[in-house]
């Protein structure tokens, strides 16, 4: 059987599909790359896609390790809501199926496979240094006190959500997400700080 990456035009279509996925990515988020939605923008069947992908996680996957990853950019202030909408925005999107699929994939497939590894370090490296951004912001504007870890910051925030998406299949409320910014210490408002919980 002819091995598909080394057929030109199978070539092409993969890239086509790689460059299609990658826009609808970055203007809808990991709930788009479905492969309906990436045939369609790319010109080509279905059955095109599921040759290269047979399943929705791997394309998502692959389309983005060679993406920007679109959570937790551009801090703004207060830090505090911003960080709230963006804990909500990730909330959501691993609570898809095909998204907590590659992030477990991503724990998982790090244990053995060399590019997967690459992969995972390279979304942990980004979310540290965006945390790292916000906290800076936050300390600047006086809604946090003391200067903190990025990595355990991003921790305490990331990991109680890709544990309730992912692994129990539960919803991220509000709740949750207020609570997970209390406990690295981010205030309500700077003007409130002796009471982070006055409306």
């Amino acid at each position: 059987m002819m091995d598909l990456p080394a057929d030109p035009r199978a070539v092409r279509s993969r890239e086509a599909i790689l460059v299609a996925a990658r826009r609808l990515l970055a203007g809808e988020g990991p709930a788009a790359i479905t492969h309906q939605r990436v045939a369609q923008q790319a010109g080509v069947g279905r059955a095109t896609v599921y040759r290269h992908w047979p399943r929705s996680e791997q394309l998502l996957l692959d389309v983005m390790a060679g993406a920007d990853m679109p959570f937790f950019r551009e801090p703004e202030t207060p830090v505090r809501p911003w960080l709230h909408r963006e804990l909500r925005k990730l909330a959501d999107e691993l609570a898809l199926p095909e998204v907590s699929a590659v992030a477990l994939t991503l724990m998982q497939g790090a244990l053995w496979d060399r590019q997967i590894l690459l992969q995972r370090d390279h979304f942990i490296r980004t979310i540290n240094e965006r945390v790292d951004a916000a906290l800076a912001l936050a300390f600047a504007n006086r809604e946090i006190d003391n200067s903190v870890d990025p990595t355990d910051v991003s921790a305490m925030l990331v990991g109680p959500i890709v544990y309730r998406t992912a692994m129990q299949a539960g919803a991220v409320t509000e709740d949750l997400i207020d609570r997970l910014i209390d406990s690295i210490g981010i205030r309500s408002s700077p003007t409130r700080a002796d009471h982070p919980h006055s409306s």
